[in-house]
């Protein structure tokens, strides 16, 4: 799909001004030549991207603040190798020149192709966190190291260079995800992990790939984060954390957000304690009611949920002074124009090969071990989704199965796809009725908040809603 002279020249071009970004320490000099990066980019890639893109990120340069200070903090502190392949990685392979790729590819097979794929290298963990989808599947299953290959190889063909894996816990398997990493330096891999198999070595190894990074697991405090996930977790993760950042290992966490949790693990002596430990983003997942023994207590109420849209925008605003990028899966679908199941962003591949729409909707009628994976993104049911995206024009209420689970409902049954939950198959019709009474009571909040939000970006007061910029 892409000249490969073409790309050769063009990475040249931008690996030269990153090099010298990362090799520069005056403060003016580094400035310039990020501003010089920007504009190389935009030539190669403006037909992409608007140019408020650009301008946005000149701007950011340009006028200091939280989040340059956040910039420059990363080109002091984290390995030059771990950077260097960020950026070319994310940025140039996945960002840019997988961009072209993906959507050629999408327009040639009239299917989504996904801008990251999420796969689970093993069912097997040390631990069994209460509310974890990944624990209904067993301990028994892996991906072979070789259909892993297959998965990132096929991917890399379509245009994806982004890969996140999770489990079971990934790190059981870190011999062979370090052997990806060096077979495909033009990658970069993400483990979403509880950090206990977090070690000196591993990091040393870590940071001579260069290419792969962590969301850490925790949920609050000692007593509250142990209570959850096993005792004496909370001293391993703080432990793993503390050897990432001594190595400058970029990563951050994962944090499920519950009705019991939810004040401690946004508020500002916690995130600031993240940051203290070497934490640069948290992914926020709004606690889902997944498997037959799912904890419907643990969903947060309407106002809980409110209080997070607020909340997480406000951290993510210039005047908070917490230097922590947050993410919230849930009600960031604004950003993104709702949800990025099914292959439109991204798709899940268990460990037993079902190739799902999301890690929290567990059905699926392909296997990668049966298939190749464009086969797979054709599914019936992948294909349900392209064509019901967005789900909702509230983008507070993106979700199939949360708060539209008649979509999620009817779309499985339309595509024939069958339960791939590897312990106790759930109907997608009990999965649903869960759901119904959360959906009716978030309606009426989400709907005023979606109309503030309208609001805002109409008469253009802010630049984010809510408070955020």
């Amino acid at each position: 799909m892409v000249n490969k002279l073409t790309h050769d020249a063009e990475r040249k071009a931008v690996e030269v001004i990153v090099d010298h970004v990362l090799s520069v320490k005056d403060p003016e000099d580094r400035k310039k030549s990020l501003l010089r990066l920007s504009y190389v980019m935009e030539k190669f890639f403006g037909n992409f991207f608007d140019k408020s893109s650009f301008d946005g990120a000149r701007s950011l340069i340009r006028q200091g603040g939280k989040w340059w200070k956040f910039v420059k903090r990363g080109l002091d502190t984290l390995n030059p190798n771990i950077l260097k392949k960020g950026i070319m990685n994310l940025g140039f392979e996945s960002g840019f020149y997988g961009l072209k790729t993906r959507k050629a590819c999408k327009e040639k097979y009239h299917c989504n192709i996904p801008w990251t794929i999420l796969f689970d290298p093993t069912s097997a963990c040390n631990m069994h966190c209460i509310g974890c989808w990944a624990a209904e599947y067993g301990h028994t299953l892996n991906l072979s190291y070789e259909t892993m290959d297959k998965i990132v190889t096929q991917g890399k063909a379509l245009g994806v260079h982004t890969f996140m894996m999770t489990g079971g816990e990934p790190l059981v398997r870190k011999a062979d995800i370090l052997r990806l990493c060096r077979k495909h330096p033009d990658c970069e891999f993400h483990a979403f992990t509880n950090g206990t198999l977090i070690d000196e070595d591993f990091c040393n190894q870590v940071t001579e790939v260069g290419n792969l990074s962590f969301s850490l697991s925790i949920e609050g405090y000692k007593a509250v984060n142990d209570s959850r996930r096993g005792a004496g977790d909370f001293d391993k993760v703080m432990h793993a954390m503390d050897l990432l950042k001594k190595h400058g290992i970029f990563f951050g966490t994962s944090i499920c957000y519950t009705r019991k949790n939810i004040s401690t693990v946004t508020s500002d002596e916690f995130l600031q304690m993240l940051v203290d430990h070497g934490v640069w983003y948290s992914w926020f997942f709004h606690y889902m009611p997944v498997g037959n023994a799912a904890s419907l207590d643990l969903l947060p109420t309407p106002e809980q949920r409110a209080y997070m849209v607020h909340r997480i925008r406000e951290i993510r605003s210039s005047a908070n002074p917490i230097a922590l990028f947050p993410i919230d899966f849930q009600n960031d679908g604004q950003f993104i124009g709702g949800c990025i199941a099914g292959g439109r962003n991204y798709c899940h591949i268990n460990p037993a090969g079902d190739v799902e729409p999301c890690v929290f909707i567990h059905y699926s009628s392909a296997n990668i071990h049966k298939e190749d994976l464009l086969t797979c993104l054709q599914q019936p049911l992948f294909r349900e989704y392209a064509q019901g995206q967005p789900f909702n024009e509230n983008h507070l209420r993106p979700c199939p199965m949360l708060e539209n689970p008649q979509c999620l409902k009817a779309m499985v049954h339309r595509s024939g796809a069958h339960s791939t939950d590897l312990q106790s198959p759930e109907s997608v019709d009990t999965l649903c009725e869960n759901c119904e009474a959360y959906a009716r009571a978030w309606k009426p909040t989400a709907d005023k908040l979606w109309k503030q939000i309208e609001e805002n970006q109409r008469t253009q007061k802010e630049r984010l809603p809510l408070g955020a910029d």
